[in-house]
């Protein structure tokens, strides 16, 4: 799943074979069969891994109790310190959601639209109860911001990532906690600091 995944990541969906999968892992294309029924079924099983493993991280940063702004900013800044750093040690999964994913046949999308949908709900559900321990304000436009948050982060973590050619071996000059510093700040506090 692994090897399947780093082909992934620098070919592509459609530009991975099996045949390539078992090469680099030194099985025989039986083998492959035995766990998998098509590469199809293994990319869905991947994403859908990473997926769950994505959504436990967020949620990781639901609120038990009321906080200060200032709580919140350092809370917000060790969750995504968490998510940018399981994003780094699951590149490969990253790169298949975020850029190889894109052009695969229709139940790979659906599986990665999916992935983005939960990853949202996860959001929104951790901005709701920080709206239930009124540290943020009741808004009717909950969705709006989760949807704008979400953004965000997924820029973010994208151009962190895989800068700006959307390069899988990019490295950037910051660490995970670093630019969850930066943007958790940037979350609550804007552009005006």
């Amino acid at each position: 799943m692994a090897a399947a995944l780093d082909l992934f990541a620098r070919k592509g969906y459609h530009g991975t074979k099996i045949s390539d999968v078992v090469k680099a892992t030194g099985v025989s294309q039986g083998t492959f069969y035995w766990h998998f029924k098509s590469k199809e079924q293994l990319t869905l099983e991947l994403i859908e891994d990473g997926k769950e493993k994505l959504i436990q991280v967020i949620q990781q940063g639901y609120r038990k109790h009321a906080g200060t702004v200032d709580d919140m900013v350092g809370s917000s800044a060790r969750l995504l310190t968490d998510l940018f750093t399981f994003a780094h040690q699951n590149r490969d999964l990253m790169a298949l959601l975020l850029m190889k994913g894109q052009g695969a046949d229709q139940p790979i999308r659906e599986a990665v639209s999916q992935t983005w949908v939960a990853f949202e709900a996860a959001f929104k559900n951790n901005i709701e109860r920080a709206v239930e321990l009124g540290m943020l304000p009741e808004t009717n436009n909950l969705s709006l911001r989760a949807n704008i948050l979400v953004c965000l982060i997924t820029g973010v973590l994208s151009k962190w990532l895989f800068g700006p050619m959307h390069d899988v071996d990019y490295q950037s000059p910051y660490s995970p906690a670093a630019i969850a510093e930066e943007t958790a700040k940037f979350e609550f506090r804007g552009l005006l600091g």
